[in-house]
């Protein structure tokens, strides 16, 4: 066992993203938000694996761009309103589904666009009006000098060049945060 599962999260079982699954969430989505340390209510598992509310995530999913890492992408991909708010809400509207494992879902459905955003994040940078376009902005700002030096932080952690700027981020958010010794609630 790894001593860190989170490190699965992204990787497992081939990703979420990848072609054949990219617009429908499978079991292994399940499992790869429970490494990060959340469970997807049961009842809500089966309808978003055999029900209406996987129907329409996977509607809304379809919508979402696959590959573009968020920097890349218009600021309207993650804004207010755009299908991967929707979804986001649509999660979150579930019983027992909070922002956390909403986020972390989606997370795992388009690793390179959408971000987690956790309790421990949320210590670390805030509370913005809207996590993603307050990362989108930070991650062009300077001709992009965040996410160049996300993928330098890849390159000198030896991590393979699937794991996307997203995801350093937040381990990077995570690791610092914890160093200095911030409790989160």
């Amino acid at each position: 066992m790894a001593a860190f599962t989170g490190s699965r999260f992204e990787h497992l079982a081939g990703g979420g993203d990848r072609p054949e699954v990219a617009n429908r969430f499978t079991a292994e989505d399940l499992v790869a938000v429970q490494t990060l340390s959340v469970t997807v209510p049961a009842s809500v598992a089966l309808d978003i694996l055999e029900g209406p509310l996987g129907a329409r995530l996977s509607g809304l999913l379809r919508v979402i761009p696959r590959d573009i890492d968020m920097v890349d992408a218009d600021a309207d991909v993650v804004a207010d309103g755009s299908p991967a708010d929707q979804a986001w809400h649509l999660l979150r509207g579930q019983p027992d589904v909070g922002w956390v494992i909403a986020g972390k879902l989606l997370a795992r459905k388009r690793p390179r666009l959408l971000p987690v955003y956790d309790r421990v994040v949320r210590c670390a940078v805030g509370r913005p009006s809207s996590f993603w376009l307050a990362l989108h902005t930070a991650l062009r700002e300077d001709d992009a000098a965040l996410h160049r030096q996300l993928f330098d932080l890849r390159q000198a952690a030896g991590l393979p060049e699937t794991v996307s700027a997203l995801r350093v981020c937040d381990v990077a958010v995570w690791m610092s945060h914890r160093a200095v010794g911030h409790v989160c609630p």
